[in-house]
């Protein structure tokens, strides 16, 4: 069970890696047909990363925070909200 666990998150933490890697990648390419290419790789890793949050998840190997509450969230937007003013 513990090496599961361990290949998991070694396979979350390569995916949330590359997730991160495309946009600046994806933002600079010129190309059409590469950026289509790259565009369609990084929702193939989007599909394949939330698989293996909800592996992670409903075998407890992973525990989201507590959901922020509507006054954290509001703050949240209020301070967005005024540096992009």
């Amino acid at each position: 069970m513990m090496q599961e666990k361990i290949m998991v998150s070694d396979a979350l933490t390569g995916i949330n890696a590359s997730l991160k890697a495309y946009g600046g990648i994806i933002a600079e390419c010129e190309n059409q047909e590469l950026r289509q290419a790259l565009i369609q790789m990084r929702n193939t890793d989007e599909t394949s990363q939330y698989e293996l949050f909800k592996l992670a998840y409903e075998r407890q190997y992973y525990m989201p925070a507590e959901k922020a509450t509507e006054s954290e969230v509001c703050k949240v937007k209020d301070t967005f909200t005024q540096s992009n003013s």
